[in-house]
């Protein structure tokens, strides 16, 4: 699930960025309204459920589970990756004003290097987690352990298991 949130975090992304030529070309018409709406409501949804995931359910889980020299590694990047999830709901802050500003109908200018630090520091952030803390976690925790994540995710969105 948090690999498949990754790619949707991405897709939006994308969107941004294709927003801002789209802006300039078009002004704010119905396609850029909406797709400013779909941006603001994933973002304030399903990318904060993302943190939330690693943060309350992935991160503490790997703690528990770690020994010998994987504690300082991940430890570090723990700490980072917080850092990083911090940084991002920043720069999301000083988007989602325009994004609501422009679903609204408003012409306003979305600036090209405001899109790019968080689509630059998504596409970090990202790989870092696929590269470094997802296998990490697939080698360290438990099908237990991963259950229990899982299950706090599919809460966590309202998904009832079948």
């Amino acid at each position: 699930m948090l690999s498949a949130c990754h790619g949707r975090i991405a897709t939006q992304c994308a969107t941004l960025r294709r927003l801002v030529p789209h802006l300039l070309a078009h002004g704010v018409d119905d396609e850029a309204r909406a797709a400013a709406t779909r941006v603001m409501r994933y973002f304030d949804t399903a990318a904060r459920h993302h943190h939330a995931d690693e943060e309350d359910d992935l991160f503490p889980a790997l703690i528990e589970s770690m020994a010998g020299s994987d504690a300082i590694c991940l430890r570090e990047m723990i700490d980072c990756l917080k850092a990083d999830h911090r940084a991002l709901e920043a720069c999301w802050r000083q988007l989602r004003g325009l994004l609501a500003s422009i679903a609204a109908g408003a012409q306003v200018s979305l600036v090209a290097d405001d899109v790019e630090a968080l689509a630059v520091r998504y596409e970090g952030h990202i790989e870092r987690e696929e590269k470094e803390l997802l296998p990490m976690a697939a080698r360290l925790l438990s099908d237990d352990d991963l259950a229990r994540v899982g299950r706090a995710m599919r809460e966590r969105r309202g998904i009832d298991e079948a």
